[in-house]
């Protein structure tokens, strides 16, 4: 059974940050690719919410969506639902991190 993707307000706002950087720093068909990379890998997450890695620190799991970009989120057992949290562009600073989540 598939699990449920819900998308959070943070994960909203992230995800066009980060296709609006893409736009910027290279072109439209890179955030078609990465459009594209985050569809097949939510469906991945979707099957199998365990593929991604568990932080205890944060109390998050995280999936590596593309070399630049990673997405946090957490699963719910009970509700079979994946809460996205955050998709965190790699090359900021990690201290940051923590203050969005």
């Amino acid at each position: 059974m598939s699990y449920k993707i819900l998308w959070q307000l943070n994960s909203e706002i992230t995800y066009s940050d980060e296709i609006d950087y893409i736009y910027l720093k290279w072109n439209h068909k890179e955030v078609e690719k990465f459009q594209e990379l985050v569809i097949v890998n939510l469906s991945r997450i979707s099957i199998n919410p365990l593929i991604g890695k568990y932080d205890s620190n944060l109390k998050l799991y995280f999936f590596v969506i593309s070399k630049q970009t990673t997405l946090y989120y957490s699963i719910n057992q009970d509700t079979k639902n994946v809460d996205l949290h955050l998709f965190w562009n790699n090359q900021k600073n990690p201290d940051d991190l923590t203050k969005l989540l």
